[in-house]
């Protein structure tokens, strides 16, 4: 299984930016996605995930819930993490993961495969 990050980049607070999570080598329908993120110097934190097809079941961070949509293509083999009304605690490299389990549970606990991360930086 393979998952390539993309879309980060710089934005103003208060701006948006979409981030996709491309899949390979395995069927996106039956699995969960997430996303974590991890800030310089501080400790990686879990962001959001969209459990299997079949479920569509969704769960964010406190931090970011309002603001964050996750979404999945499965057509496209692809996972998006929707970021508006961004801050610059926001200012984070983004990481998909999977753990090739059907429900978000047991995906963020301890995901076993995870993409090389995108940086997204929230600056005026």
């Amino acid at each position: 299984v393979q998952l390539q990050a993309s879309g980060g980049g710089l934005v103003q607070p208060g701006g948006s930016l979409r981030l996709s999570c491309a899949t390979s080598g395995t069927i996106l329908d039956d699995y969960a996605i997430g996303w974590f993120r991890q800030a310089p110097g501080k400790e990686r934190e879990k962001m959001a995930c969209i459990s299997s097809s079949s479920d569509g079941y969704t769960n964010y961070a406190d931090s970011v819930r309002g603001r964050f949509t996750i979404s999945r293509d499965d057509a496209k083999k692809t996972v998006y993490l929707q970021l508006t009304n961004l801050k610059p605690e926001d200012t984070a490299v983004y990481y998909c993961v999977t753990d090739l389990r059907g429900t978000c549970l047991a995906t963020m606990r301890q995901p076993e495969y995870w993409g090389q991360g995108t940086l997204v930086t929230v600056s005026s």
